[in-house]
Formats: C-alpha cells, structure tokens, sequence
C-alpha cells in the first residue's frame, strides 16, 4: 500500500498570513465594516472562505458571508496584478524535505482551502507541482475539519488511512486526520500553537522542516506523543 504525506498549504508549505491579512481587511472595508484584528484572522487561515468569513463576521448572515467571500476572491486577484505583490514564500526546508520524502518512497498531496486557481499559481512560482501526485481545495471538498479532501487524496494516491501522514500548522489540520483515520503531525511554524495541535490530534510536533522524514516515519511506525 503507498504512504502519501499529505500537506495543507498556508501555514505550512508557505508563509501567507500577510496576503491572507490584507485581503481579508480590504474585503472587510469594501463592505464598511470594521477589519477583524490580524490574530482573529491568523486563527481562520486553513478554513474555507465562507467558513472563515462566519467565524471573522458572526454577526452576519449567511447572505454576507458569501458577498464577503466573493469579495476576498476579487481583492486577491486585484493584489496579485499589483508590482508590490508579496509572493508567499516556502518556509525554510521545506524543497528539501519534499526531495527526501519522495526519494524514500512517499507520494505528497496537499489538502487546502484555498481555490484550485490559487493553489496552482503558488505551486508554480515555487516550481514544486510536479512532487505532489494528489491536490484537494475548498473548490471541491467541505471545509476542513472534515475529512472530504484527505480521503479523496488518499482514494487518489492509491494510499489508505493508516499509511496517510496528513502535515499541517492548524487544529482543523489535525481534526481532519483524526476524522480520516489518518496520522497527524503538527508543525510549530504556522498560525495555531502546537498545544493545539496536540490537543486536536497531532502525535508529534516538528519545529523545521527537515524533521519531517523522520516524523512520518516514525509516526507509520507506531503512534507516539508529541513532546
């Protein structure tokens, strides 16, 4: 049976808090309405937009929260023309640990909420498409934590849950393991504290990327705690 690694994105491949940041808060301004703090909008990174619209706006309809998703859709496209577009940068190791994963045998995945059109244009300017054998985003799947996009990764890579390793900064990250049937391991350099991350699931913590060969492997070998 194939073990497939299966990473989220934001948080975790790349640096986006700062884009995500300041869509969210152009598109809250679009409407009038006061921008949510920047530490309430590290906490929805990972969600889908219309999920995360609810959590920034609870005040709202379901009516706004779809205007205010559409929107963010419009604003980070208006970003993305502009000449001081920030690119999401790769966290640190993180093209060498995918090297190493995929020269031991893993196949990679990545279970996002961002759009299919967003995740292709990120996995391009950073040249690494062509290690991942399987790409889920919120275009068709419910948003994490439920476990829609790990299956359907999982049913894709030919893997099953229990040679799935699902790698991600966030507690919807590791809920959506759990929901899998799938390990979880947590990375401290993304937007939720690995506390977290243990709490909703994680069996170990990584503070840099090039730990991940040995997590994964450990964590097919026998479940441990995180430290």
């Amino acid at each position: 049976m194939n073990r497939l690694a299966l990473f989220d994105c934001d948080g975790t491949l790349v640096d986006s808090a700062a884009n995500i940041c300041r869509a969210v808060e152009d598109s809250f301004a679009a409407h009038r309405l006061d921008p949510p703090a920047r530490a309430a909008i590290h906490r929805i990174v990972g969600l889908s937009l219309a999920e995360a619209m609810a959590e920034l706006h609870p005040a709202g309809e379901t009516a706004l929260h779809l205007t205010l998703t559409e929107t963010y859709k419009t604003c980070f496209r208006a970003m993305r023309e502009t000449p001081d577009f920030a690119h999401e940068p790769l966290y640190p190791g993180i093209v060498d640990a995918l090297v190493a994963l995929r020269d031991a045998g893993w196949l990679l995945g990545v279970a996002t909420g961002k759009s299919d059109r967003g995740l292709a244009i990120l996995l391009a300017q950073h040249d690494i498409a062509h290690h991942f054998v399987t790409l889920q985003t919120a275009d068709r799947h419910p948003s994490k934590p439920h476990p829609a996009m790990a299956l359907a990764a999982i049913a894709e890579a030919g893997a099953a849950p229990e040679t799935t390793v699902v790698i991600g900064d966030t507690s919807y990250d590791m809920a959506m393991a759990v929901a899998a049937g799938a390990q979880a391991i947590g990375v401290d350099w993304g937007y939720h504290p690995p506390r977290e991350l243990v709490v909703a699931g994680a069996t170990r913590i990584v503070t840099h990327a090039d730990q991940l060969h040995g997590a994964l492997s450990a964590s097919l070998a026998r479940p441990i705690s995180a430290a």
